[in-house]
This record gives C-alpha cells, sequence and structure tokens, in this order.
C-alpha cells in the first residue's frame, strides 16, 4: 500500500499496524513507481499533487483521497478557511481519485456544525483533521475491499487555489488563530454585496492569472 502524505501523519503510523506493507512519499509519482513498488492501493492525505491518468489506470478505485470539506463544497486549498466565508457546510469526505481536484466519487462524508463563540481557524482545523482521520479509520476494512460503493458528487460546488486567500489578507491578521467568529461576521456583510463578489471574481482571476501582485 502507498500512502501520499505527510511522514510524520498519525494516519500513516496508524496504517504501519493494520497493513502488512507501506510505504509512503510526499513526491510525484509515476506510473513506473506504481509497477517497480508492486502498489496495490493508494491513500492521500495532505498530498499537494495530481495523479495523472496513466497512476490512476493502473488502480481502479483502487486510490482514494481524505479532503477536509464536505464535497462539493471547497475543493482545493484552504476548504476551512472558505467553507467560513462562502457560508457553505463544513464537513470531512473521503473520495475516489480522479485527474480532477477533488472531484472523484464520494466515498464516506460527515458534515460538521462549529460553536463559533470560541473557534479558531486552527482549532476547527485540528478538528477535521481529527475527524476525517475517525471517518477513514471506520471505513478503512470495507474501503479496501472494495465494499463501500462511491456515489457521484451532486451539485457545482466551489473551488479554490493557494492564491485566492490573498484578497482576504486583511482578515487574517492573527493567521491561523482568526476567530471564526470574525469571518462568519464578514461573510453576513458580504453575502448580499453583489459589487464584492464582482470585485472579488475579477481580484481571483487576476491571481490566477498572474497579473496581481
Amino acid at each position: 500500500m502507498l500512502f501520499l502524505g505527510e511522514i510524520n501523519s498519525p494516519l500513516f503510523d496508524w496504517l504501519r499496524k493494520q497493513e502488512e506493507s507501506v510505504i509512503q512519499t510526499n513526491d510525484k509519482i509515476t506510473a513506473e513507481f506504481i509497477d517497480r513498488n508492486n502498489v496495490g492501493f493508494i491513500v492521500s492525505y495532505g498530498y499537494r499533487h495530481i495523479l495523472k491518468a496513466d497512476v490512476l489506470n493502473k488502480l481502479p478505485l483502487k486510490a482514494v483521497n481524505l479532503h477536509i470539506s464536505y464535497l462539493p463544497w471547497n475543493r482545493g486549498a484552504d476548504p476551512n478557511l472558505w467553507s467560513f466565508i462562502a457560508g457553505s457546510p463544513k464537513g470531512v469526505t473521503i473520495h475516489y481519485l480522479d485527474e480532477g481536484v477533488d472531484t472523484g466519487d464520494v466515498i464516506a462524508q460527515k458534515e460538521i456544525e462549529f460553536k463559533s463563540d470560541n473557534e479558531t481557524l486552527a482549532t476547527t482545523y485540528e478538528k477535521l483533521q481529527s475527524e476525517i482521520q475517525e471517518l477513514f479509520k471506520c471505513h478503512w476494512a470495507k474501503i479496501k475491499t472494495g465494499e463501500c460503493k462511491g456515489h457521484q458528487q451532486k451539485g457545482t460546488g466551489s473551488l479554490h487555489k493557494l492564491k485566492d486567500k490573498e484578497c482576504l489578507s486583511h482578515l487574517l491578521t492573527d493567521g491561523w488563530n482568526t476567530r471564526i467568529s470574525l469571518l462568519e461576521e464578514y461573510a453576513e456583510e458580504i453575502q448580499m454585496n453583489t459589487q464584492f463578489w464582482d470585485k472579488y471574481d475579477r481580484e481571483i482571476e487576476e491571481i490566477r492569472n498572474g497579473n496581481k501582485a
């Protein structure tokens, strides 16, 4: 089994105790890597690279990803942050890997609610990490045997890249210790502000096209 993610991940340590043979990398992998290491299953958790078709074709329904959002909302980067900015559902999802960004069929997911009084981006992030790990542990036995059937994601959802949060820097003066109540207040102010969203969409487009410093 191949674990794609950080070597110090508690989930990697857990998998090594469950399976006879587990290898780990955070680097880009190729189809040749899969063959050379006789990989029979992939678990991706916090992995930053998109797997190409030649890799995925080696392991049909044998490659899954763990994502800390309630898909299809908040695919891609910083899902926790964007769930508060957009007022979208919060949660965690295990899904099959495909060539898209968090677009594969859903195997299991759990919606999670937070009370905003004392929560920060850091505390909610840690809770989401704990929840996704527990969800995986509960389903792993059936996931690896193919007993957990996936279903197509419903709705358009949303997608964000790392640079997208640059236009929110004025809100994140405390970094990941920013209180989510501040983000929720900000979100309420802008939900009905179409001019804001028009400006935001333009800024995001500029950032993605490399036209904005």
